[in-house]
């Protein structure tokens, strides 16, 4: 007989503490990718296709890692996501030490699997959750988060002071202190989730019958098809794409429209960390919401912060304390909108084939947000940082009537 209550727990602990270090190597790493670039490929230029890289490894990784996940349980999958992740880290430093930057972007790539482990961590605490504590559970696991991402950017600087005498290049120092962070995540997983919580809740949902089509329904196609079926995984899997996409879009060129209008960097540093905060900090807030009040409301306060926080940063011309409010009010919305769309998600599909459309779920948006991220700075180059605000905005405009649609019904 599993003793439910203290499995929860202990798994609770291990994710927590796998996402603080997690996080904590992902951004020791990210903090000077765009400097290590711009060394290695000696252009400003092509400074932005490190993170961009990671970007697109984290959404390449996504299914394949789900797909082990399906076979074999979250805790090979978490593992082998770490591992690749400190690999990857290893072969940024080796690149920067080489001088190659196509090597650097491979190593970027695979380095993306650390982010990938993090984001598929806050299913993991779902799989046992009981579905009036899911947004709670999944909300934890983000907020721990909040302080690897604290302490990362600032530890990157001793980290590279500390490969000066190895002959490695000092912004690369950041992503060796990454490899090992990962590497003792690792570790930590593969020794302490046990039981392991997806292969735990496939047991339970098959002793009450939840689990009747058996491995058959835990192929990627029965993930696609429990999507298809689901208008409320639909909503779901477009509310973490929608979220994602529009709060990387604008975040990632808000450094730039600062630095044009003036603003130095540490201002801009502290505008970025004021986001941070809003994305992570307040993540435990919207999963207690997105229980108490619904995963709908959740999503419909989602559509509205990151829709004021559009307007604001988009007509703050001068203004820092005006973006400033409009970055924090963005991963505010980031927050709501993960945190319930994931919730929703999980809600919405069969046991068997969770691990499968969770998967999909974090190809999709990190595609739609890597596609993002990178027409972000044609579309300021070309017409603004206002207007992208705007673009921003109207990505919101479906999910604002497919959760429309989906209040109507439940009326």
């Amino acid at each position: 007989m599993v003793a439910l209550p203290s499995v929860r727990r202990r798994i609770t602990a291990v994710l927590i503490a796998s996402q603080i270090l997690g996080g904590l190597g992902v951004a020791i790493g990210i903090a000077l990718a765009s400097v290590l670039a711009q060394e290695v490929s000696g252009t400003e230029a092509l400074s932005g296709l490190a993170p961009t890289s990671m970007v697109a490894g984290t959404a390449l990784l996504s299914m394949p890692l789900a797909a082990l996940m399906t076979a074999r349980g979250r805790r090979p999958g978490l593992v082998l996501a770490y591992v690749i992740g400190a690999a990857g880290a290893g072969v940024v430093v080796l690149a920067a030490v080489a001088g190659s930057f196509p090597l650097l972007l491979v190593g970027m790539a695979a380095f993306g699997a650390g982010s990938s482990a993090n984001l598929q961590a806050r299913f993991a605490a779902a799989d046992l959750a009981e579905p009036a504590h899911r947004g709670r559970a999944i909300s934890t696991v983000v907020w721990a988060t909040t302080i690897g991402a604290v302490l990362g950017p600032n530890i990157a600087a001793p980290a590279g002071r500390s490969v000066t005498g190895m002959g490695v290049p000092a912004a690369a120092g950041p992503f060796l202190w990454a490899a090992g962070v990962f590497l003792v995540s690792a570790v930590m997983v593969a020794v302490l989730l046990r039981p392991d919580p997806l292969l735990t809740a496939r047991a339970l949902a098959a002793g009450t019958g939840e689990d009747a089509e058996g491995k058959r329904g835990r192929s990627l196609r029965a993930g696609i098809r429990a999507v298809r079926e689901s208008p409320r995984a639909r909503l779901a899997l477009v509310t973490v794409t929608a979220s994602h996409t529009t709060m990387v879009s604008i975040m990632s060129m808000t450094p730039v429209a600062l630095s044009h209008h003036g603003a130095g960097i540490q201002l801009i540093g502290l505008v970025i960390s004021g986001h941070i905060a809003g994305m992570y900090a307040f993540s435990p807030v919207m999963g207690w919401l997105s229980d108490k009040l619904g995963r709908l409301s959740v999503i419909g306060l989602a559509v509205g912060l990151l829709s004021c926080a559009a307007l604001l940063a988009g007509t703050a011309g001068g203004s820092h304390g005006r973006t400033a409010a409009g970055l924090f009010l963005l991963g505010l919305g980031w927050s709501a909108g993960l945190v319930s769309g994931s919730a929703l998600l999980t809600d919405s599909v069969p046991q068997a084939a969770r691990a499968a459309v969770q998967g999909l779920s974090d190809l999709t948006m990190n595609t739609a947000a890597g596609v993002g991220g990178a027409a972000a700075g044609l579309i300021v180059a070309g017409a603004g940082y206002g207007w992208l605000n705007a673009v921003g905005a109207c990505l919101l405009l479906p999910l604002a009537v497919l959760a429309l649609r989906s209040l109507s019904k439940d009326r």
